[in-house]
């Protein structure tokens, strides 16, 4: 077999091995070992394998996750969460489905001093659904509106997405997570609109608005400064050139302690909790990047990823088409691999195309974060879906994914607005020098 073979058999077994539910990370390293063994040789094969375990867990660069993914389990833990919340539901109390909406602005929020979607999901269902099954909201916009506001925990920066990203294609980290600034809020925007059509077209979905007074209000925004202080200070700080990313994410994550500290939240039992799932999350994100670097290795050497990337170039279509059908490939993976082993796997393949035919890496950036937003709310392996139903076990996996399928439709949206108007993501970038 010629080693172009080798690559797509390896391709097809990884494929058959992820869909009968074996764990991502172990599949890719195994694949790329036994493939790299039949192309080139036992001993290499062992040696890379050595190799890439020692240079992922020994990246400095990677160890920016851990940082940001400990800043938003201590926001989390200190109650920062239930505030952000708390005053978003004041402002949009006016509303029909304000709760909801209310719901997608806290996200945003957390998302900005968390940077993982199914932590935003999991931290937010414990807010944000007893409130709104104590105030009749129907099962499934309720969950479904916590778990498509999650996802934007992968856009708002910081984003473990954008890191990794990042990583892999050599653009800058701090212009990834500027980029995602106003796409973040355009989005929020859509999902908003989304929870209001379904309100207007079937009220029972939502009770009657109850108004709150301006000086509650008001009152509120107190509990949002801390946030705005933090993520202000974490992203200024970066641009500002005072700080690299990863210095930003030890800035921020010491940051989120004082707070906690200042709050009296700070506890050695809560300071655990918080080590204790940023050691689960940031293992799980680093075996997956070690697999999947073994498995591009592989790949690598057979040439697939050329040949593909060549073929997908040639075709006689234009360029806007190839970025429509790259899109639909991602909507329907997502459905079956997880969204950052999904990144993992393909950012080596389509990343040439994407510069061959001369589109903007940071503009591509934000195209897949969105579309690996779709990817956390569609069954079967939507994993925001099953983390909203893990935390309130009264809610079927299947209400879930219902009362998400309408949040798909505003993320298409954004994904035209950003193909018809790219400055979406690339006006903040250029002028932040």
């Amino acid at each position: 077999m010629t080693p172009l073979q080798v690559g797509i058999l390896g391709c097809v077994a990884l494929l058959f091995l992820l869909v009968c539910s074996l764990p991502v990370a172990i599949v890719m390293g195994v694949v790329g070992v036994v493939g790299y063994a039949a192309v080139i040789s036992n001993k290499a094969a062992l040696s890379v394998l050595s190799a890439d375990l020692y240079d992922t867990f020994s990246n400095y660069n990677l160890t920016v996750i851990p940082l940001f993914v400990f800043m938003g389990q201590v926001a989390f833990h200190a109650g920062i969460s239930g505030r952000l919340f708390a005053a978003a539901n004041s402002w949009l109390s006016g509303l029909r489905g304000g709760l909801a909406m209310a719901t997608v602005g806290a996200c945003a929020a957390f998302g900005a001093i968390c940077g993982s979607g199914p932590a935003t999901a999991a931290t937010m269902a414990a807010v944000a659904l007893p409130e709104m099954k104590k105030f009749k909201y129907d099962d499934a916009l309720a969950s479904g509106t916590v778990a498509a506001g999650g996802s934007l925990g992968m856009l708002i920066p910081p984003s473990v997405v954008f890191i990794v990203y990042g990583i892999l294609t050599e653009q800058s980290i701090g212009k990834l997570f500027i980029s995602g600034i106003i796409p973040g809020i355009v989005v929020a925007l859509l999902f908003c609109a989304v929870i209001s059509i379904q309100c207007h077209l079937n009220p029972a979905l939502a009770p009657a608005a109850v108004r709150i007074a301006w000086r509650v209000r008001f009152t509120s925004l107190l509990g949002v400064i801390e946030t705005l202080v933090l993520f202000a200070f974490v992203m200024g700080g970066m641009f500002a050139g005072w700080f690299t990313p990863t210095e930003g994410a030890a800035v921020g994550a010491a940051g989120s302690v004082a707070i906690a500290a200042a709050g009296r939240n700070c506890s050695f039992k809560m300071l655990w909790q918080a080590a204790h799932e940023t050691i689960r999350t940031s293992c799980m994100v680093m075996v997956i990047v070690a697999g999947a670097t073994m498995f591009g290795h592989f790949l690598a050497i057979t040439g697939v990823p050329t040949e593909f990337a060549g073929w997908l170039a040639a075709l006689p279509v234009p360029p806007w088409m190839i970025i429509v059908m790259i899109i639909i490939f991602y909507l329907v993976a997502g459905c079956f691999i997880d969204a950052l082993a999904l990144i993992l796997l393909t950012i080596p393949i389509f990343y040439p195309v994407i510069q061959g035919l001369g589109y903007n890496g940071i503009w591509f950036g934000v195209i897949i974060v969105l579309v690996t937003q779709m990817g956390v709310i569609t069954p079967p392996v939507g994993v925001n879906a099953y983390v909203v139903s893990g935390i309130d076990r009264s809610i079927p996996l299947q209400t879930v994914f219902r009362g998400s399928l309408p949040f798909l439709l505003a993320l298409f949206v954004a994904c035209g607005l950003l193909m018809a108007f790219p400055q979406l993501a690339t006006w903040l970038p250029q002028i932040v020098k």
